[in-house]
């Protein structure tokens, strides 16, 4: 198993909980729920996406390898 997939497993779920905890339904109007849940996920890949990068471009450059 690849170690950005293994990265993804673990960062996918700690971010949506991360997001999760922020009111993004007060924002959006009013029986607009769905649309707030589908950015939240958004932003949860996207942000998963970015960490995972990170850490595999730290893992890739360190003197461990």
């Amino acid at each position: 198993m690849s170690i950005k997939l293994i990265l993804y497993i673990i960062t996918v779920p700690l971010s949506l909980i991360g997001l999760d905890s922020l009111l993004v339904e007060n924002k959006f109007k009013k029986n607009h729920v769905f649309q707030a849940k589908i950015l939240i996920f958004l932003l949860t890949l996207a942000l998963s996406y970015l960490v995972v990068n990170f850490l595999y471009d730290i893992y890739l450059n360190s003197n461990f390898i």
